[in-house]
C-alpha cells in the first residue's frame, strides 16, 4: 500500500510537471482576450505607421486593435496616459524620447522611465531632416556651416515638435562651432511658416513635412539624420555622408508595454510585429510616406533606445541642458 501510494504521488507530480507548461503556454497564447488599445501621442493623421500596424496585428490576434490618440505637451500627455493605466490590454506606440530624452528635458516626470514604459519592439523609423530657408541659398550643411561663420549670431534654428530635437540640433551646432540663436514655438505650423518666409533659417523636422515645401522650391533639404537616404528623396545625402555623424539620428518608434508585462507576451508581440514588419503590403506604403521599417527583438529594442539614451545624455551635457524645474 505505501509503494503504491508513493507510485500514485509521482504520477500526480509528473502529471502536474507536464500540465504546468501547456497551461502557461496557452495562456500567454490567449493573449489577447479583448480590444488591444494603442495610446499613441501623436495626433490622428500624422501616426501612419502605428496605424498600419495596428489593423495587421488585429487580423493576427483575431481582436481589435484601437489606436488611441493623446496629442499634446511633446508626447507627455499620451505617455502620462499611458503609464497611469491599469490595462494588460493596453500598448503604446511612440519614440524612445520618454526614456531617452524627456528626462534629460524635464526635472519632474509622472513616470518612472526606467520601468514604467516596457520597450517590446522597435516598428518604424521615421525619415527626419534638416532643411534650410530657400532665403539662405544653401544646399548643403558644408555650405549652411560655412555661412554660419561668416554670420555669427545672425542666423537661428527651429528644432521641431522638440523632444529629441531640442538637443540633437543644439548638439550639432555647439559641436559644429557656430553661434546661432535658437527660435521656440508653441504651435510648430508657425516654424514651418517662418521657415518658408525666411524668418526662420534651419529647421529640423520629419521628411515628411519638409518634402513638399521642398518639392514646392520653397526650402532646401541639406541632409537626412538617418543611416540610410530615403526612398523617396535618394539625392538628400545622410549627416554622415555629409561628413556630420554628430547628427546621426534614429526615430526609433515601436511599441512599449506597461510595467510588469511578462516576458512572453513582450516575445510573443515582438515576433508578431516583426512579422507584420516583413510584409511588403505594409513596408512599401510606409517607404513612401518617409519611413523606414525596423522591427526587433526586445533585447535589439532595448539596446538601441541605451544607445540612443547615452547619446542624448551627451549631447545635452555638451550644450549645457538642464531639466526645467
Amino acid at each position: 500500500m505505501h509503494a503504491k501510494n508513493l507510485w500514485i504521488s509521482g504520477l500526480t507530480a509528473t502529471l502536474v510537471i507536464a500540465f504546468l507548461p501547456s497551461r502557461a503556454l496557452a495562456g500567454a497564447e490567449s493573449w489577447p482576450q479583448r480590444t488591444v488599445r494603442v495610446i499613441v501621442p501623436f495626433a490622428a493623421g500624422s501616426d501612419p505607421a502605428a496605424r498600419a500596424f495596428a489593423e495587421q496585428l488585429a487580423k493576427r490576434w483575431k481582436q481589435p486593435v484601437v489606436i488611441e490618440n493623446r496629442p499634446g505637451a511633446e508626447g507627455m500627455i499620451g505617455v502620462s496616459a499611458f503609464t497611469s493605466m491599469k490595462d494588460d490590454h493596453a500598448l503604446f506606440y511612440f519614440s524612445a524620447a520618454p526614456i531617452t530624452t524627456f528626462p534629460l528635458l524635464h526635472a519632474r516626470l509622472p513616470y518612472d522611465p526606467a520601468r514604467d514604459i516596457v520597450p517590446i519592439s522597435s516598428a518604424a523609423e521615421p525619415v527626419i531632416s534638416v532643411a534650410a530657408s530657400e532665403s539662405l541659398n544653401t544646399d548643403s550643411l558644408d555650405a549652411l556651416v560655412a555661412l554660419a561663420r561668416t554670420q555669427p549670431g545672425k542666423l537661428n534654428y527651429y528644432a521641431f515638435n522638440g523632444g529629441s530635437f531640442a538637443i540633437l540640433l543644439p548638439g550639432f551646432v555647439k559641436s559644429a562651432g557656430l553661434d546661432m540663436v535658437q527660435v521656440s514655438y508653441r504651435d510648430g505650423s508657425l516654424g514651418i511658416q517662418d521657415l518658408v518666409a525666411g524668418r526662420i533659417h534651419v529647421m529640423m523636422s520629419s521628411l515628411l513635412t519638409a518634402l513638399p515645401l521642398a518639392q514646392a522650391g520653397k526650402v532646401r533639404l541639406l541632409a537626412v539624420t538617418n543611416k540610410n537616404r530615403a526612398a523617396i528623396a535618394p539625392e538628400v545625402p545622410t549627416a554622415i555622408e555629409a561628413g556630420y555623424s554628430q547628427l546621426e539620428f534614429e526615430g526609433l518608434q515601436g511599441f512599449f508595454g506597461p510595467r510588469d508585462m511578462p516576458a512572453e507576451r513582450q516575445h510573443r508581440i515582438a515576433a508578431d510585429v516583426r512579422a507584420v514588419a516583413a510584409d511588403p503590403a505594409v513596408a512599401e506604403p510606409l517607404g513612401a510616406r518617409a519611413y523606414f521599417v525596423r522591427a526587433s527583438t526586445p533585447a535589439e529594442f532595448t539596446a538601441a533606445i541605451e544607445a540612443q539614451r547615452a547619446k542624448m545624455a551627451s549631447l545635452a551635457k555638451l550644450t549645457g541642458i538642464k531639466p526645467a524645474p
